[in-house]
């Protein structure tokens, strides 16, 4: 995977949102990052060091994934 750099204004607003420890959903990330693909930038803030946990529950029947930053990329 070629991940894009921190600098990128795209890593840089899931970075902010997730900075606070919380967990956060992944429509929480889409419409707060204003990302599409937040698996991807999670991916890709793991390529430069970043520890995101991401755990499914079950939330009313449906399936949700969380994210949750534990550990902030190496390069930041």
């Amino acid at each position: 995977m070629h991940a894009a750099t921190l600098t990128s204004p795209r890593l840089q607003r899931v970075l902010r949102l997730l900075k606070d420890g919380q967990p956060h959903t992944t429509r929480d990330i889409v419409r707060r990052a204003h990302v599409m693909a937040v698996n991807a930038c999670v991916a890709e803030l793991r390529q430069h060091g970043a520890v995101i946990d991401c755990e499914a529950r079950i939330v009313n029947g449906s399936r949700r994934f969380y994210y949750t930053m534990l550990e902030g990329p190496k390069d930041a």
